[in-house]
């Protein structure tokens, strides 16, 4: 098959390599459509990788093309999605089905080979089907869309009336942008330091939308909400000065989520710490989504019911479509920061 292959920082390869085989319990899936996460850009340019060679590339759908020993249930040309994470199934979090947080976890595309090539193998505990209705383009966002669900989950939900301030318009804060509309009847408002950003969250029909390299965020959740402050905080960007943000804009009993990928060290002024502890602030940590492996409704699940319902706007998203032949260069130009990206798509059946 073809794959685009990573043998060290920044050395990405387009070759011809041998296709994986699945194993039982395993299904081999054809490529129709993979994401570039943002945590692929600095796996591949900046930091070392659990092992080299890796294929990268964990948000993705396909077709089945062939089970392994004990798959019965799955027909040929299935349309597919997969969750990444491969759990051991035997530590405490994962008796407790808390998947995410299993102690000796696999991961698709950062551990294990993933979905930049032709063709992967995941486990069939880890397969759902993709609704008909659902593009497989689409499709191939419902992990990025599961892990801004998690988020909000984390926050535990928007009420009607309330203010959900979110930091960080790229694909993750606006997918999390739309859950918090979707959920409730209170205010949302994200931020960018990007304008290009900005105008695409607006495209996408939020009113509310600033650029924080223009305007202070502080200033604009203080006069939205009365001098109260925002009672859902978000922060989807990974930047040390949108933490800060994030706990300037909180108001008394906030709920702030840790979403974005640090991106660097964080140092937080006395002041400001002060200020989390006088407003009791709850600061929570989210990371990945929750998966049910028992068919019951989990995040993943609600994903792919809200995709087939067209509750969501996600093709609007997608700023690129890439063959893999071509996708290095795309990849690089990401790491440059060389135009504005949003969701990035790579197409590897049409090369």
């Amino acid at each position: 098959m073809k794959a685009l292959v990573l043998h060290g920082i920044g050395d990405l390869r387009f070759e011809e390599m041998p296709a994986p085989e699945p194993g039982p319990g395993e299904v081999l899936i054809r490529v129709v459509a993979c994401g570039v996460c943002g945590s692929d850009i600095p796996r591949i340019f900046v930091k070392e990788a659990y092992r080299y060679p890796l294929i990268c590339g964990h948000e993705f759908s396909g077709l089945v093309t062939a089970c392994g020993a004990g798959v019965d249930d799955l027909e040929k040309d299935a349309r597919v999605t997969a969750f990444p994470l491969v759990w051991c199934g035997n530590c405490p979090a994962c008796e407790r089905g808390r998947y995410a947080q299993c102690s000796h976890y696999d991961y698709l595309g950062s551990r294990s080979d993933g979905a930049f090539a032709e063709y992967v193998v995941a486990p069939r505990r880890n397969i759902l089907r993709v609704p008909e209705r659902v593009p497989m383009e689409v499709a191939a966002m419902t992990e990025p869309a599961a892990v801004a669900l998690h988020a909000l989950y984390r926050a535990g939900g928007l009420s009607a009336g309330e203010t959900a301030a979110i930091f960080g318009a790229g694909p993750i804060g606006l997918m999390t942008a739309q859950w918090a509309e979707l959920s409730c009847m209170g205010k949302v408002i994200l931020f960018d330091v990007d304008p290009d950003k900005c105008a695409l969250a607006r495209r996408l029909g939020f009113r509310y939308c600033f650029n924080t390299a223009e305007t202070s965020a502080r200033e604009v959740i203080d006069d939205m909400t009365g001098g109260e402050g925002a009672d859902i905080v978000i922060e989807a960007a990974g930047a040390p000065a949108a933490l800060t943000s994030c706990l300037e804009v909180a108001g008394t009993g906030a709920r702030v989520v840790l979403l974005g990928n640090p991106a660097s060290d964080v140092t937080l002024p006395a002041p400001l710490l002060s200020r989390a502890m006088r407003r009791e602030l709850s600061i929570l940590g989210s990371w990945n989504s929750t998966y049910s492996a028992l068919g019951t409704r989990g995040e993943w699940q609600v994903v792919l019911q809200s995709m087939a319902a067209s509750a969501l706007l996600f093709s609007p998203l997608i700023s690129h479509r890439v063959t893999l032949a071509h996708a290095a260069d795309t990849l690089t130009a990401m790491h440059r920061k060389a135009g504005l990206f949003s969701k990035v798509i790579i197409q590897p059946i049409l090369g």
